[in-house]
């Protein structure tokens, strides 16, 4: 059987660091409130000049890197984002032109913070159909752009960043399942009021933010995490305690220790880097797989579950041997 492998992990943060003391002097808030609600202490920033797509170059070249494989053996590139630098041409098409390759396909994904997993979904199908054999998948966002600096429910939260992984043809077991849902109905719980349709008119409550009914978006996120991980696990005859490492979208701590409580989960076989650099949306799988990959936490071999729920509401998981 044919598998699509990550050959390489990479990831980019901005330089800029906004620590919850700095949120402090900008809001009614506290580093105390901030921490016990969520568990972050820092997010990084975007500074001028960068850009979703820019991070995203710098996270594939790292990646490649590690892979030894060269831009122009790529096949397809895909980009997870909902902070496109543009709304035309795709992300992905400039971070093709950035590593100086074109012909191959390369677009963007909008599913929120499942965005890396519907891409890499969508990467290993060419890969089972024998569409590809070298992909570069990427989550980045730059979500600080789109939050209201005056709203402490949501300000604290998000931060920026991309994460990548090089994806080759292996015989060996490699991503072995991908599951991804969506469900529209529950599009107020968290969204933003504007866009590029329907406009943006501050006397219409329509300025382009992120708006998010916290407690319901946390509910809903604790019961799906459970069941796609279930449901991916199953999906290939196994059980939980299969699992080497559990990889969640990185949008809260208590989400994510009552998400592991429920898969009865010990926390040490959990990677967890929201303390570090917030809720970064589809780049927050990647920044935590890049992370942990690098600090030899995660080994070749180990099996690795990731699982994110974001906006739409979208969900999706992926199974695979590192």
């Amino acid at each position: 059987m044919t598998y699509a492998r990550i050959a390489g992990v990479g990831s980019c943060l901005p330089e800029k660091v906004l620590t919850n003391k700095d949120l402090e002097g900008m809001m009614d808030t506290s580093d105390e409130w901030i921490r016990e609600r969520t568990g972050m202490k820092r997010r990084h920033v975007a500074g001028e000049g960068e850009t979703t797509g820019s991070m995203s170059l710098i996270a594939a070249q790292r990646a490649l890197e590690m892979a030894g494989m060269a831009a122009d053996e790529l096949d397809m590139i895909v980009v997870g984002t909902c902070t496109p630098d543009k709304i035309i041409p795709a992300t992905a098409t400039i971070v093709q032109r950035e590593l100086g390759i074109k012909g191959c396909p390369a677009l963007d994904v909008n599913a929120a913070c499942s965005g890396f997993l519907y891409g890499l979904d969508y990467a290993n199908r060419y890969f089972l159909t024998g569409g590809a054999k070298k992909a570069l998948v990427i989550g980045a966002e730059t979500l600080t752009r789109i939050v209201n600096w005056e709203d402490r429910t949501t300000a604290v939260l998000f931060g920026d960043g991309a994460g990548a992984v090089v994806l080759e043809v292996s015989d060996e077991p490699g991503i072995l399942a991908t599951h991804i849902h969506a469900n529209g109905e529950f599009e107020e719980l968290l969204h933003t009021t504007g866009g590029i349709s329907r406009g943006f008119d501050a006397s219409c409550d329509r300025d382009g933010f992120v708006r998010m009914e916290g407690n319901a978006v946390f509910k809903r996120a604790v019961a799906t995490f459970d069941s796609i991980a279930r449901e991916t696990v199953a999906d290939l005859d196994g059980h939980l305690d299969d699992i080497d490492w559990f990889i969640p979208h990185q949008a809260n701590m208590r989400i994510i220790k009552a998400a592991a409580k429920k898969l009865s989960m010990p926390m040490e076989r959990v990677i967890s880097t929201v303390d570090e650099h917030a809720n970064t949306s589809a780049a927050s799988i990647p920044l935590a797989l890049d992370l942990a990959v690098r600090e030899g936490r995660i080994k070749r071999g180990d099996t690795l579950l990731m699982a994110a729920f974001g906006a739409g509401f979208t969900w999706g998981s992926a199974m695979l041997k590192f």
